[in-house]
């Protein structure tokens, strides 16, 4: 599966933002979908996933209740519809797939995008 993640920007705080994510090769009703950050100096870490049918969705604590994560398999899409954001916000996003239930680890990722980066500040 080859992903190709845009939608990336620069942000104020408390603005919106929608990231995308276009998967190509194999259709992704077959993958838990989900995005991962990567913040300046940091490490990567889990963003939210979804589950393949879109029933189940997992979040970070740091971005329950501003981020949103959908699919449509349709389309071989997978959406980040963020708000409220905030400057600790500001990483590069990956769009990741996982053949089996996507956990909070890196390590079960089996394809990962390019990134994209999303920088919030006034």
């Amino acid at each position: 599966v080859q992903l190709q993640a845009c939608g990336g920007g620069l942000v104020q705080p408390g603005g919106s933002l929608r990231l995308s994510c276009a998967a190509s090769g194999r259709t992704i009703s077959d993958y838990y979908m989900g995005w991962f950050r990567q913040a300046p100096g940091k490490e990567r870490e889990f963003v939210t996933s979804i589950s393949r049918s879109g029933g189940s969705t997992d979040y970070a604590d740091s971005v329950k209740g501003r981020f949103t994560i959908s699919r449509d398999n349709a389309k071989n899409m997978v959406y980040l519809q963020m708000s409220s954001l905030k400057p600790e916000d500001t990483a590069v996003y990956y769009c990741a797939a996982d053949r089996s239930i996507m956990t909070k680890s890196l390590l079960g990722v089996d394809y990962w995008g390019q990134g994209t980066l999303v920088t919030v500040s006034s």
